[in-house]
């Protein structure tokens, strides 16, 4: 399949990618990419990235990283990308491709009048938005445009971003925070592939501690539905759908896009 976001030779970095909906794009992605491509995987789980990367062609080289995204400075970033292109000319890749993927719930047993403390504000953003700034921005000025090497960020996003939620003040702010930011980002660089997708209602992890912990019924009582009929999404569908959508690339820089559009 050719798509041109992830054609020739091409340096992608994914985080949260030892599981869910990360690990699934990392192993379909790794699947198109050409040999001599390399691919950066970022999460906490080091086992969990090593599982992943033996689903990845052997034409493809992957580095695995164990990163607290919640912790890291931006000279931990510089160090990590730097390292895995020890050896390598940054004008060797023809494509930078990111997938800002990770991403927490947060604490959904509150409602907004319950969450005080600035300290769980403030590591919340720290992990879902303020150090995904700072990855795409180190990754931007590493690939600047002296390497003329063309780029692909995708932010992976949720229908929360624009649709309130009893109980989930923290991710929807942080998901409507994240799309403005690349919103922003596509404007100041007109020259990148922008894009903000929304995966759907996906079974995964978070899936299930959302259904499980959310202080909304009425959620808990739409999300066990979509259980019990078997209309949740798999990473697989929604992976395909991403590459389907990078394939036809109908939308503008900074555009989110939601599974269900066009459908």
């Amino acid at each position: 399949m050719s798509i041109e976001a992830l054609s020739g030779k091409v340096f992608l970095v994914i985080t949260g990618a030892s599981r869910g909906i990360g690990r699934e794009i990392a192993i379909t992605f790794g699947s198109l990419l050409q040999e001599g491509s390399h691919i950066l995987l970022l999460a906490r789980n080091l086992n969990g990235l090593q599982e992943v990367a033996k689903n990845i062609p052997s034409k493809v080289t992957v580095h695995t990283v164990s990163m607290d995204l919640g912790e890291v400075t931006k000279t931990d970033f510089e160090k990590t990308i730097l390292g895995c292109l020890k050896g390598i000319t940054r004008d060797a890749f023809d494509r930078v491709v990111i997938v800002h993927n990770v991403g927490t719930i947060g604490d959904i047993s509150k409602f907004v009048n319950d969450m005080l403390d600035v300290d769980d504000w403030k590591q919340f953003y720290t992990l879902n938005f303020f150090l995904p700034a700072v990855l795409n921005a180190v990754i931007m000025n590493l690939f600047d445009k002296s390497t003329n090497t063309k780029k692909v960020v995708i932010n992976i996003t949720s229908l929360y971003a624009v649709q309130a939620n009893a109980a989930c003040g923290y991710y929807c702010t942080v998901k409507a925070a994240r799309e403005m930011y690349f919103k922003v980002f596509a404007l100041e660089n007109p020259d990148v592939n922008v894009l903000s997708y929304s995966p759907g209602p996906v079974e995964t992890d978070m899936f299930h501690t959302v259904y499980e912990t959310i202080a909304n019924p009425d959620t808990k009582k739409k999300l066990k539905r979509l259980h019990e009929t078997n209309t949740i999404l798999t990473t697989e569908q929604t992976v395909n759908r991403l590459v389907k959508i990078l394939k036809e690339h109908k939308y503008n820089a900074g555009d989110r896009v939601d599974y269900f559009d066009d459908i």
